[in-house]
């Protein structure tokens, strides 16, 4: 797009004012920018500065730390191929190449007439139907390399990818706000997430109780978070409402970057009055009148219709001032019960990090999504320093049937330390792959069996940050007590290699690391590098305890989750499968370093000297 000095001025003042010129908007004011220019350049950098009155380089550090924003001119079309180890092993590398042949590009350019950029990008949510692009904001599904032209000459034709959605996947992926070809693929509905719900109804309960008991509620159902560290519910609510200060938060984690999750989206898809509950029930009890669903940029699509779900509960009483639900309900409300609480969807920009609940608070704040420093914790000083509670879509889900069924209903289900159920995303060498909601103390080989995942070699739970499970273990159960995962699981046959996957998930944790500390900075990439020279069969027997002992620091120094869990791949394989490692290592009896090449290390100094070394030489 063209735009004048004057013009670009007048259109970056309207979209800060839009946003109240608010520096704790200013996720939203760049990411207006970068779709209305397709960058977001040095010159809207300052004038971005200057309107919301902050420093230049705050503005620069949020351009330049998310991945769907650039100060590089994008083309109307940014293809971004999905490169998560699911589509990779479904053909992304092929997708790649046919796009690359279409456009006359290679992957990470723009076409000479700036139509298009091809790009490859984490896991997009989407494993169950893999391989899949972004385009833009439209998601494209079950995509094979001979689509790619028409793809193409559908875009160049019509400028419009919404064109390319010939049939709408199921469910709400229909509805017209949403109109897109994903499909939820919900397998297994429980009793809990995906079942029969009256919106308000769970609400008018909770009103009914004081704030106190609606948390001995849910402290009594033992409700444990749904994003993989299982802290329990009730106790973060009685942290957050305890903590001094007459204004709170509650934020709703809707960034589920870990590569072969996808429940949220299915979730937030057919049950998203549910979660907006959950939210505005947690906000009575905590005493919070600010809530922020965070919903990561690969979910774009679902905006609009989230919006318009937002837009009914204001309508109907159940959001905003005064809030009663008697609108929808009927019958009236103590007084005393009726509060204010809204809440407002912030877009993240394609950043995994962003899923640590203090890297979340950064990004909702305007900022890089840096992890903060702890403490304090985000239940005393959170969002804009407010006293917040940060809380899974999931969690968030289950507290209204808490709530409407009670707690002694909802502890009578599951596994004795992990009540209630599990929705789980399940990926890979399976035929069904989709969304199952199943009880936890589930064994990993029952839910082999209702995927119809055959010849299985390893699952990895809980994503790459989760443990890589050996056949052996399969009769393990999926809870906290035991298999703990977000929500992750993927199936890997005897067909694949195993170590290949592992170094995957150590280029993804490289690529997404905020770089803040040493231990994750350096450490992953030293594990990575050790880890493909055994893989390249230049490995020692003294490389594998090294991978031990290096993985174990940087565990241990990281300064947040991502670092803290980023050796977990290595450290599980070697773990559960060892022989992998053993294998292709060489015992050193020479004293030299297999995998030095004096021969390429000289060749500089050979071309500086004109002459070949006469001390090394392969002759």
């Amino acid at each position: 797009m063209t735009t004048t000095p004057k013009d670009l001025k007048k259109e970056i003042a309207d979209i800060c004012k839009a946003c109240g010129n608010d520096r704790s908007r200013l996720m939203d004011i760049v990411r207006d920018v970068q779709e209305k220019f397709g960058c977001v350049s040095d010159e809207a950098i300052n004038l971005i500065a200057s309107e919301v009155s902050v420093h230049r380089v705050e503005v620069e550090s949020v351009v330049s730390f998310y991945a769907f924003l650039s100060k590089d001119q994008k083309g109307n079309f940014v293809i971004r191929v999905c490169d998560d180890i699911i589509d990779r092993q479904a053909g992304s590398d092929s997708i790649i190449s046919a796009f690359e042949k279409e456009l006359g590009i290679n992957c990470g350019e723009t076409t000479a007439d700036g139509k298009f950029t091809l790009e490859k990008t984490p896991c997009i949510g989407m494993c169950d139907q893999a391989p899949a692009i972004m385009i833009n904001d439209e998601i494209v599904t079950n995509l094979t390399a001979d689509k790619a032209g028409q793809i193409i000459s559908t875009l160049k034709e019509s400028g419009d990818p919404k064109k390319l959605v010939a049939e709408p996947g199921d469910g709400n992926n229909g509805n017209p706000l949403v109109n897109s070809m994903v499909m939820n693929n919900i397998h297994q509905k429980g009793e809990i997430v995906f079942s029969e719900y009256v919106s308000g109804a769970a609400l008018k309960e909770a009103l009914s109780s004081s704030p106190k008991e609606v948390i001995r509620n849910v402290k009594a159902a033992s409700l444990r978070g749904r994003g993989g560290a299982g802290f329990p519910t009730g106790m973060k609510w009685d942290f957050t409402r305890a903590a001094e200060g007459d204004k709170k938060a509650i934020i709703c984690n809707a960034d589920e970057g870990e590569p072969g999750t996808f429940k949220d989206r299915a979730i937030l898809t057919e049950c998203p009055d549910m979660v907006f509950e959950g939210m505005t029930i947690a906000g009575y009890a905590i005493g919070a009148d600010t809530g922020i669903l965070y919903l990561r940029g690969e979910y774009a699509y679902l905006r609009k219709f989230l919006e318009e779900k937002l837009a009914k509960r204001r309508e109907n009483g159940l959001l905003g001032k005064n809030i009663s639900p008697k609108k929808r309900l009927g019958g009236l409300l103590k007084s005393k019960s009726a509060f204010d609480f809204d809440i407002r969807i912030q877009m993240g920009a394609g950043a995994y990090v962003c899923g640590e609940e203090t890297a979340l608070i950064s990004s909702c704040e305007g900022s890089r999504g840096d992890p903060k420093t702890r403490p304090p914790f985000p239940a005393q000083k959170g969002y804009l320093g407010l006293p917040t509670c940060v809380n899974n879509v999931e969690t968030l889900a289950c507290v209204v049937k808490i709530i409407e069924k009670g707690a002694a209903w909802f502890a009578a289900r599951g596994s004795a330390g992990s009540k209630g159920t599990k929705v789980l995303s399940i990926s890979g060498d399976c035929e069904k792959p989709g969304v199952y909601e199943l009880p936890f103390g589930t064994t990993v080989s029952e839910v082999l069996e209702k995927t119809g995942a055959k010849d299985t070699a390893a699952v990895q739970m809980g994503g790459p940050s989760g443990t890589l499970v050996a056949a052996n273990d399969f009769g393990r159960k999926i809870c906290y007590d035991d298999l703990a995962t977000g929500g992750s699981i993927m199936v890997f046959s005897r067909d694949r290699n195993l170590l290949e996957v592992v170094d995957y998930f150590m280029e993804f944790f490289i690529e997404e690391s905020c770089g803040y500390c040493t231990p994750c900075r350096v450490g992953n990439v030293l594990l990575k590098d050790t880890l493909e020279k055994i893989i390249n069969g230049k490995g020692l027997t003294t490389d594998i305890s090294n991978l031990e002992s290096l993985g174990k620091t940087v565990k241990l120094a990281s300064r947040c989750g991502l670092g803290q869990t980023s050796a977990n791949p290595i450290l599980t394989s070697l773990q559960n499968f060892r022989t992998l490692y053993e294998n292709l290592v060489k015992t050193d009896e020479t004293g030299m370093n297999p995998s030095f090449d004096i021969s390429k290390a000289l060749k500089d100094s050979e071309k500086i000297a004109e002459r070949k070394s006469v001390v090394y030489t392969t002759e």
